[in-house]
């Protein structure tokens, strides 16, 4: 196995591992408005949440920044909480482009936070390697695809609620949205 696929594997095998559970929740809230006909703005916001993430975890790895461990556990919590309120006051029905924007923002800003989660993970993988690049790359790819198909997963599941079961939309989104609020809450009360 090469370089590149053994780090691509281990970015998506982190990303969707149920111990990761902190992430995928985030995902799941900042997704839990959308539908499935708004996938590409979904996309935007997912790949905005990337390159956050992928520019301090690149920092983190490169020893240019250093934050506490427990720090950034508490902070990844609170992006779930604030994406999760957030949702819970957007009213059903269109979502303003105004909204999106905030949304995007919020993604890069947060997957900043998320980005220094990762890096204590990959540090310890990478070792004493003496090139990065190939291995950083490859394991953002990895996880920006482990996102996508969690991402897919979500909004089919969404689509089959809304439209199979005649789940209300708002009704979803604050089923989603409710449980990212509480189950971070007991996340930020757990790690403070």
């Amino acid at each position: 196995m090469s370089v590149f696929q053994m780090y691509l594997t281990l970015g998506i095998q982190h990303i969707t591992d149920i111990n990761a559970y902190d992430h995928i929740l985030f995902i799941l809230t900042l997704c839990a408005i959308y539908q499935i006909k708004q996938w590409k703005k979904l996309l935007i916001l997912i790949t905005a949440f990337t390159i956050g993430h992928t520019l301090t975890l690149a920092l983190a790895t490169l020893n240019l920044i250093n934050v506490s461990a427990k720090l950034i556990e508490l902070l990844i919590a609170i992006t779930i909480f604030v994406t999760a309120l957030a949702n819970t006051m957007q009213k059903s029905g269109k979502i303003s482009q105004t909204v999106h924007l905030i949304k995007y923002f919020l993604a890069l800003f947060f997957g900043l936070i998320h980005g220094l989660g990762f890096s204590s993970y990959l540090k310890s993988l990478l070792g004493k390697e003496s090139n990065i690049v190939l291995p950083l790359f490859s394991f953002n790819l990895g996880i920006e695809i482990g996102q996508l198909m969690i991402v897919f997963i979500f909004i089919s599941l969404s689509w089959i609620m809304l439209n199979l079961f005649r789940v209300k939309r708002g009704d979803w989104n604050l089923i989603i949205s409710g449980a990212g609020l509480g189950i971070s809450l007991i996340m930020i009360l757990e790690r403070l």
